[in-house]
């Protein structure tokens, strides 16, 4: 696996902790090769007059982004050279009272496809089957020119958080690329492996936020929102066989806000919580749920039950995906759990996979048994289901980790926020590699791109 630099390696915790450095990632509107169903790349990156631009569709989507961030404080705008991310980035800073500090960036441009650029997928897929299959299938391994196109990209996008960290530690930036550029700079913050290139999903004028820590360290707050286009969820697309799964935790406790570490112990939603998980049955009140699954715990079970309020559909409790046992640091505070085990939340804070919560669980168990979860939900669920699976903070970290191959020590990398939502589908069916379609949906809560949703302790 192909991860970042030792000085931007992924070696601590969030939990509640300040987060230095945000980076919202948005993905360029609707193009004129996007309406085609062409491959773009890089082409004509030389002659902005015969690059692809951006539709009226497209003028739209940028708009929409523009209003989703106009009073959100950004320090600077950092786009791609290529003209259908620099007319993103003119739609988007129109709406500003202000306009942005702007700074055109190579390290932002697509992939590079040189022998596909401008001929549609459907012709790759009829001309040149083999490298199509291993486009869709192991795209690290594709070759293209002597050159490997996604590994290239993969160093490119560490390139671009070595220059652009540092330089702008503790700002708020916009950056506006690609679809392929955006998957790598996501990826190879996290650890992710260019084997999995494909299993991110950017849509057109889709917002991405990420957080990074002064080390480097970063954590997937969001990825892939579309509901400032009036979308409830990211379609599936065209094609796709699915399952869909919707990955929901648990609506705000007494304990979260008191920021106290609950674990195993059975603390029902309070008035928040409640209201939370209303509101995100209303928020996914269109969406057909076939299945639903949930741990048994009262917080998830009660943000399940709401979601399901007016459906005749039964509700399978599973008891792999109760939340951590945190042992004897459950009901304590962080001021506590310091006073009686030192250096110990430090270290889970730092490295959570090197520690044994004391008669509790460690993260290695709590992936083996979120494992077992997840294989008993995929085998029950059909093509073209939807299936409701509402857990916990940790149990969900672990399978989005393990959507990706990451292990315990990348815990913090997704954050997972009260009543938020995220969606897994599947290209081929469960045979295939699952894909991350959406991740850490808040905005239905607070109505902000951002989780405002409590920040308290597991």
């Amino acid at each position: 696996m192909l991860i970042l630099p030792l000085a931007l390696s992924i070696v601590g915790g969030f939990g509640a902790r300040h987060l230095n450095t945000r980076v919202i990632l948005v993905r360029h509107g609707e193009s004129t090769s996007n309406l085609q169903g062409l491959v773009q790349g890089r082409g004509f990156a030389d002659q902005p007059e015969l690059q692809s631009s951006l539709t009226d569709k497209g003028i739209r989507q940028a708009q929409a982004v523009g209003r989703a961030l106009v009073d959100l404080p950004i320090d600077r705008l950092l786009v791609s050279p290529l003209r259908r991310a620099q007319e993103t980035a003119l739609h988007i800073g129109m709406l500003r009272a202000q306009p942005l500090p702007q700074e055109t960036i190579e390290e932002l441009y697509e992939i590079n496809l040189p022998e596909w650029e401008g001929v549609s997928f459907a012709e790759i897929k009829r001309t040149s089957p083999e490298r199509f299959h291993c486009w869709h299938h192991t795209p690290h391994l594709l070759e293209m020119g002597g050159r490997f196109p996604v590994l290239d990209l993969f160093d490119q996008a560490r390139q671009l958080w070595q220059k652009i960290l540092p330089q702008y530690s503790g700002q708020t930036l916009l950056l506006i690329g690609h679809s392929g550029i955006n998957r790598a700079l996501i990826a190879t913050a996290l650890g992710i492996g260019p084997d999995r290139y494909h299993c991110l999903s950017q849509g057109n004028c889709c917002l991405n936020v990420l957080n990074f820590k002064p080390d480097g360290t970063a954590q997937l707050e969001s990825a892939n929102l579309t509901q400032h286009h009036n979308q409830v969820l990211y379609p599936l697309r065209e094609g796709w066989t699915g399952p869909r799964i919707l990955l929901v935790r648990h609506g705000e406790t007494d304990w979260n806000r008191e920021q106290r570490f609950q674990g195993q112990i059975d603390v029902p939603l309070n008035a928040n919580g409640i209201a939370q998980g209303e509101k995100t049955a209303q928020f996914l009140q269109p969406i057909k749920i076939d299945r639903a699954f949930s741990s048994p715990l009262l917080r998830p079970k009660q943000t399940a039950e709401a979601i399901l309020r007016g459906r005749d559909l039964p509700l399978t409790l599973i008891d792999d995906l109760k939340e951590i046992s945190h042992g004897l640091w459950e009901g304590k505070l962080e001021r506590e759990i310091e006073q009686e085990f030192p250096g110990e939340l430090e270290r889970w804070q730092r490295e959570p996979d090197r520690v044994q919560m004391p008669e509790g669980e460690n993260l290695h168990q709590v992936w083996t048994r979120a494992r077992q979860a997840w294989q008993e939900i995929v085998a029950a669920s059909q093509p073209g289901e939807t299936v409701l699976v509402v857990a916990h903070d940790a149990v969900n970290k672990a399978l989005l980790c393990q959507l990706f191959d990451l292990k315990p020590d990348r815990f913090w990398a997704f954050k997972q926020g009260n009543g938020g939502i995220s969606v897994i589908d599947w290209r081929e069916g469960i045979t295939s590699a699952p894909v991350l379609t959406t991740s850490n949906i808040t905005v239905h809560l607070s109505n902000s791109i951002l989780d405002t949703t409590a920040k308290g302790a597991l």
